[in-house]
């Protein structure tokens, strides 16, 4: 898809004229980290999985993505092609989640419904041991990506069934080789919302996190959002971390379905 940023890598599921649902990955993922939700998720509504615009995958970005207000701009021109004239529901995780939220604020009568899935930013600032290990992980090294994503991915990481360990290796694998290939992007910051802009994202807006999230502190957000937005439905899922699509994949999936197919 053309934008004025370049051309835009999508993959399309479900049924042609089902509701649109944007999805949006987190930072270093592509399209593909949505793998375990969309067969979900296609079967009631057009799916679109989108490569970001400014990070890995097979978008080709034609001018930088610097500002917030890029991220904006770039999103609703994408949108407004694959959703023309109508409303659509959006969904990002972690950075694809940041992502989400601005343009939320911006665009808000063209959602639908919005899900923020472990969003960097967003609520919380980012953790200092998360940028630490982040930096640490920049440097394309095999150990170094399979020890972040340990952290990152833990509760994916300790599982010990055949499809789960497939999944961590391929999530591993998949890390690696974008270090590699692929040059390295300065993301623009995931800034942290004030009150006022909280309360100001639409209605309804789901915050999704894991109980185990590493990058904030899960507690923390939610006694936030309770006191300054209490509009935003709120779901804590055991047995998860910043691999809940992962991990908890008919959860979340679950959780989704029941957001976007509100009428």
């Amino acid at each position: 898809m053309q934008t004025s940023y370049g051309a835009t890598f999508v993959r399309g599921s479900g049924p042609a004229d089902a509701p649109p649902l944007v999805l949006l990955p987190g930072a270093g993922a592509t399209s593909l980290m949505w793998a375990p939700n969309v067969p979900a998720l296609a079967v009631h509504h057009r799916v679109w999985a989108v490569d970001s615009i400014a990070d890995h995958g097979r978008s080709e970005p034609s001018r930088p993505v610097s500002t917030a207000r890029d991220f904006v701009t770039w999103l609703d021109e994408l949108t407004t092609v694959l959703a023309p004239g109508r409303s659509f529901g959006l969904a990002g995780v972690s950075y694809g989640a940041w992502i989400a939220a601005q343009y939320a604020l911006a665009h808000p009568e063209r959602l639908s419904a919005l899900a923020l899935i472990a969003p960097a930013g967003t609520v919380m600032p980012l953790g200092l041991g998360f940028v630490l290990r982040a930096v640490s992980c920049a440097l394309p090294s095999p150990s170094f990506t399979r020890r972040f994503m340990s952290w990152l991915a833990s509760d994916l990481a300790t599982k010990e069934d055949a499809a789960s360990r497939a999944l961590f290796e391929e999530r591993v694998e998949q890390g690696y080789l974008a270090l590699r290939s692929y040059k390295a992007r300065r993301l623009v910051e995931p800034s942290v919302l004030n009150d006022e802009q909280l309360c100001a994202l639409p209605s309804p807006t789901l915050f999704l996190v894991g109980e185990n999230e590493r990058i904030f502190s899960a507690s923390a957000a939610l006694e936030r959002l309770r006191r300054v937005a209490p509009g935003i439905e709120l779901e804590l899922v055991a047995g998860a971390g910043h691999d809940v699509t992962l991990v908890q994949a008919e959860r979340v999936n679950a959780r989704l379905r029941a957001l976007f197919g509100r009428k």
